[in-house]
């Protein structure tokens, strides 16, 4: 995607060099972050600075490469295990991430080149298959939609394009009228402060609504199409999404909205048959308790926005069952969220 005119990667490697959008100081400042071991990039991973399923992939990926350029002068198994170990413990919920490592971690067994070449083809791949969706995804949408989306899918997300967020930009491409529902995402607001960033800046219709809207706007039949973004699908279509998807699911099935995930294959997990199995990230409470923006001078201040002496609760991630899911984009196709659907791509 371009930013200012210039071509940007969400997150890419020059080197043993990671580079990545520095996501925590959007929409106010954009700025490149860079991760010279792969400490420094699982840093990033668990602080956000890098974040989205593909995203994340693709930087656990780069981190794994790291890792052994790191070893080179060592040859130490131990180091390797403990890397792979490390990148794997930053964010336990997003399938990409385990998938990166695994096969960057097979490929650098056979030499430190593997490795690069791996994680890079990992990265290509994600690009690659965001664009696939948003060309099966675009047909959903006709002009004259109003489409709702939920936490952040789009090119920040992944390494470009986007998932929830690519039909949308391929749709407006194609001369397709729309306008997007931006729910604002609390706690760390990825809906307000990145999906409504990325949209202005490919110029398409928005509003910004509060996260309990959702259901009041569809009620009123003023919500065509909700699409959102998966970090961990299982094999029986149960979906792993950022917290209050499940609640915008409920919603849309009661008034008989289509509701799609879109996801490349790999955030599917074979080894998961179904969404109870699925570890729900815990993240600082402090999410909660505190938010984020600047003033009028541009300076960035943390300020508390509830009570000081309440207990808070911060689920990262909820599962919405596959029998709330009209289909999920692929870079395939369009599938149903059920095991045979399911099956023929996995069996």
């Amino acid at each position: 995607m371009k930013v200012n005119g210039t071509d940007y990667r969400t997150v890419w490697m020059e080197g043993s060099t990671v580079f990545m959008v520095e996501q925590n100081l959007l929409p106010f400042d954009f700025a490149i972050y860079r991760c010279m071991d792969y400490e420094c990039t699982c840093e990033a991973i668990k602080t956000m600075i890098v974040r989205g399923a593909g995203a994340i992939g693709a930087a656990a990926g780069f981190a794994m490469a790291q890792a052994f350029v790191q070893n080179m002068k060592e040859k130490s198994a131990d180091f390797l295990a403990k890397a792979k170990t490390d990148i794997e413990a930053t964010r336990p919920t997003a399938r990409n991430l385990f998938y990166a490592v695994d096969r960057v971690f097979n490929a650098g067994l056979q030499s430190v080149e593997h490795a690069i070449i791996e994680a890079q083809q990992i990265a290509d791949e994600d690009a690659q298959s965001s664009r696939m969706i948003g060309q099966y995804g675009s047909e959903l949408i006709h002009s004259g939609f109003a489409i709702e989306t939920h936490c952040n899918a789009g090119w920040l997300a992944f390494v470009d394009y986007g998932t929830a967020l690519s039909p949308i930009y391929t749709a407006s491409e194609q001369g397709k009228e729309i306008f997007v529902y931006v729910d604002e995402t609390r706690p760390r607001g990825q809906g307000a402060r990145l999906t409504a960033w990325e949209l202005a800046n490919e110029n398409i219709p928005h509003a910004i609504i509060p996260d309990n809207a959702g259901a009041h706007l569809m009620s009123l039949g003023k919500v065509d199409l909700m699409i959102v973004g998966a970090d961990r699908i299982a094999m029986n279509g149960d979906v792993a999404n950022k917290i209050g998807t499940l609640e915008k699911a409920i919603a849309a099935h009661y008034y008989g909205i289509p509701f799609y995930v879109a996801a490349p294959l790999s955030t599917f997990d074979p080894d998961c048959p179904a969404g109870n199995e699925i570890i729900i990230e815990e993240r600082n409470k402090d999410e909660v308790r505190m938010q984020t923006g600047t003033d009028e001078k541009g300076n960035m201040h943390s300020v508390t926005v509830c009570h000081p002496g309440s207990k808070a609760l911060n689920p990262a991630f909820d599962v919405t069952p596959a029998s709330l899911i009209t289909g999920i984009i692929t870079e395939r196709g369009i599938i149903k969220a059920d095991e045979v659907e399911i099956g023929r791509f996995f069996g």
